[in-house]
């Protein structure tokens, strides 16, 4: 019951699996799905390698090096971010653990 009214929190054990299952398998998933969603309906393919092709011509070799430093940027900057979140999620809990120790 105590889980149930929140008395009781989740453990860090548990935030550490959300974690990775955010950090690693997110990504990997999300990347899955959309190729087999563009080889699985024809439309998509084609709509996909027809901008594909047209993009990547459109821009010049050092454009698309930019392209790509800043898209690895933003992915490491958003794993940056994940962890920080869970970083506050765990002190936050590990606090609260210490003061109800020391309150008792």
């Amino acid at each position: 019951m105590d889980f149930l009214t929140f008395n009781r929190f989740i453990s860090i054990e548990v935030l550490i699996i959300f974690y990775y299952l955010g950090a690693i398998v997110m990504p990997a998933g999300l990347w899955i799905s959309i190729k087999w969603l563009i080889h699985k309906y024809n439309f998509l393919n084609s709509g996909y390698e027809t901008g594909k092709m047209l993009f990547w011509k459109s821009l010049t070799f050092k454009q698309q090096l930019k392209l790509g430093f800043i898209l690895v940027i933003c992915f490491l900057l958003m794993e940056l971010f994940w962890r920080l979140l869970f970083e506050f999620l765990i002190a936050y809990m590990q606090m609260r653990d210490s003061l109800l120790s020391t309150a008792l």
